[in-house]
């Protein structure tokens, strides 16, 4: 059985990769790229926020929505470097 909060990164991270993009325009790969890197970078800022600081993407909520958003920006960030 899939896990619920995986289920909320992916959702968390299309609208985190939205807010992202318009936060820090990505020169390549567009929305669709920074959605995708947002998605990644939800459940990385999930996996972060629950290590470190003991929150997590838990659902439809402000902290949920600022996790995700820090974690698709630090997969923008560290994509544009590569």
């Amino acid at each position: 059985m899939i896990n619920v909060s995986i289920i909320y990164w992916i959702i968390f991270g299309l609208i985190a990769g939205g807010i992202a993009n318009f936060i820090s325009p990505s020169p390549f790969g567009g929305i669709v790229g920074s959605i995708i890197l947002g998605i990644i970078g939800a459940v990385v800022g999930g996996l972060l926020g629950q290590k470190f600081f003991g929150v997590d993407v838990t659902g439809f909520n402000l902290t949920s929505i600022v996790v995700a958003v820090i974690g698709a920006l630090i997969v923008l960030f560290v994509a544009r470097l590569f």
